[in-house]
């Protein structure tokens, strides 16, 4: 099904208020050699700070990185950063929560590391991220079969032993991730609505893959406008699109600025 342009959206918005919720990489800016790479964008700065001073707009960034790169990301005073897809939160006065104790899984998460590093070292195409909270396997750039081949002995060392009750297997494109049970950005946006959404205010969500499903779904649950930014369409519970992240700043700056 063909979604309606976004733009379709902006006369419906002007002058309310608005409580934004923004995936970062794929949806403000370009995705980044590496999951590991942290290249600030001075004009993805310029336009998220212009909206923080927006009295009829409150920022919220969820992504799947680590809280500490969506801080240097955007240095950036009185948003709300949800890193780790909603794992750990800085507030937008400086605060910090982490919604699962960082004790209770690191140590199966460095058991784990190792094992993975031997299936994916010196092989071309693979990259082994550790964000703190969370242990992952990109396999995009390696050749398919191998790729594929990884991802299942990979996969297979995820026993329910393994996992216990605090960490779930994340699938997604040739990616295997293991994070806590709650590292879900529909968890993170109920979360959110739950204990700091802004009372009368639109909610929006703009994302770009999979992992953005679960948040356009409490959106829609909430009578917002979820926004999907991509090229193709795609199956997705987002009832509206952009193209790119080119597109999402334009878009932005129509909207609220």
């Amino acid at each position: 099904m063909k979604l309606p342009p976004a733009n379709d959206l902006i006369p419906k918005l002007k002058g309310k208020h608005i409580d934004l919720y923004l995936d970062y990489d794929g949806t403000l800016a370009p995705f980044a050699p590496t999951p590991d790479d942290v290249l600030p964008n001075e004009e993805v700065i310029g336009l998220i700070s212009q909206l923080a001073d927006s009295p009829n707009v409150r920022v919220s960034i969820v992504s799947g990185r680590r809280l500490g790169h969506i801080r240097k990301l955007l240095p950036i005073k009185g948003i709300l950063l949800a890193g780790t897809y909603g794992v750990e939160m800085q507030l937008p006065d400086g605060s910090e929560v982490h919604r699962i104790s960082y004790e209770a899984i690191r140590p199966t998460l460095d058991s784990l590391k190792s094992r993975w590093q031997e299936l994916t070292d010196a092989k071309e195409g693979f990259y082994l991220e550790d964000k703190g909270w969370a242990l992952a396997i990109h396999a995009r750039k390696a050749e398919e079969k191998e790729g594929l081949q990884v991802l299942e002995s990979a996969e297979k060392m995820l026993t329910q032993g393994v996992l216990g009750e605090h960490l779930q297997k994340i699938h997604s494109y040739r990616f295997l991730e293991i994070g806590p049970t709650n590292a879900d950005k529909g968890h993170a946006l109920r979360y959110l609505f739950d204990n700091y959404h802004w009372e009368a205010a639109i909610p929006i969500y703009l994302g770009d893959d999979d992992k953005d499903e679960e948040a356009f779904q409490v959106i829609n649950e909430h009578d917002g406008h979820s926004i999907l930014v991509s090229k193709e369409i795609r199956k997705t519970r987002a009832r509206y699109i952009l193209d790119s992240p080119t597109e999402v700043h334009q878009w932005l700056k129509a909207a609220f600025l």
